[in-house]
């Protein structure tokens, strides 16, 4: 059964999840991992690691069940496709241990490395594919920066590299005392509310606010860390472009205030690597993994994750 051309929930009842732990020193991380037995080729499936971003952890970013039938769960979506899907909760968020920390996005980094070997046992892999989206493409960049023999593809969303002339960003920087004054900030319906509207209404399903609180609430959640925000107010850039040496997607959308086409065209001109895809989709605000127009969100993803490995002819 299909609804509205997305994947419907009822298409969904074979993906199975697993739940897994990493310690980054005293600190314990949750991951998440989904899998279709019935989906893809025998043996190893291809893994792609989700990364989240400042405002929600990691299943309510990924495995939402959101209003209605619809399929709003990226992880069911891919496992679907035959991937092996993992997330986490960084530290301070979802089920991860909550600490006097601010979990900024070097943090992040390293709760991604501290997460790797894990991830290595169970698939049996050693370098995976990795998708982040806002504050998430930055955490997803920054690993990459620190430790490159495990990302063989990065893919970036609603990207801020520089921040520069973002209006969202601008808008925030009003506020970086309050950021700073304490590690956390309270996240509810409204906040979210205002979150998913902030760029434009219409783009996300109305129903949408209160079905993210609901699963914040279940996943642990009801306050975030303030490091992200920081970083995005004050910090950037933190990823270094000339670092990256795997292929890369970069996506924005057409409605996002945290970015900017020339800032995500500068990040873009700076990549040493030939295969680099840079795409913008209309119709797609902040959040756009969420978003009315989220499948195309997925085929473009989809679309560079498999693009096929280059055969080797000699030429440079």
């Amino acid at each position: 059964m299909t609804t509205t051309g997305f994947m419907s929930v009822a298409d969904t009842a074979d993906v199975v999840g697993q739940e897994y732990w990493a310690r980054k020193g005293d600190v314990d991380l949750f991951l998440y991992r989904k899998t279709c037995p019935s989906a893809g080729a025998e043996g190893k499936k291809p893994v792609l690691f989700l990364v989240h971003g400042s405002s929600q952890a990691a299943r309510t970013s990924y495995d939402l069940k959101g209003p209605g039938d619809d399929e709003y769960s990226v992880m069911n979506v891919f496992a679907k496709w035959g991937y092996d899907v993992w997330t986490m909760d960084h530290e301070g968020y979802g089920r991860s241990s909550r600490t006097p920390g601010y979990s900024y996005i070097l943090d992040g980094a390293e709760d991604l490395k501290a997460a790797m070997p894990v991830v290595q046992e169970a698939t049996g892999q050693s370098r995976f594919s990795f998708f982040g989206t806002s504050s998430g493409a930055l955490r997803a960049g920054a690993f990459q920066n620190a430790a490159p023999q495990w990302v063989a593809r990065l893919a970036i969303a609603a990207f801020p590299w520089t921040g520069k002339d973002a209006p969202s960003l601008i808008k925030r920087r009003e506020r970086l005392a309050e950021w700073q004054a304490t590690n956390r900030r309270e996240v509810g319906e409204e906040y979210f509310r205002n979150m998913f509207t902030r760029d434009v209404v219409g783009l996300t399903a109305p129903d949408l606010p209160a079905a993210a609180a609901r699963a914040e609430m279940a996943n642990g959640g009801g306050s975030v860390p303030n490091g992200t925000y920081i970083d995005m107010c004050i910090n950037l850039p933190i990823v270094d472009p000339t670092k990256v040496q795997c292929p890369v997607l970069i996506i924005r959308g057409d409605h996002d205030g945290i970015t900017t086409d020339a800032d995500n065209a500068a990040f873009y001109a700076a990549l040493p690597t030939k295969d680099k895809v840079m795409v913008t989709i209309s119709g797609q605000a902040h959040n756009m993994t969420v978003g009315v127009n989220r499948h195309r969100f997925w085929h473009v993803l989809r679309f560079f994750l498999e693009m096929p490995e280059r055969v080797d002819g000699g030429v440079a």
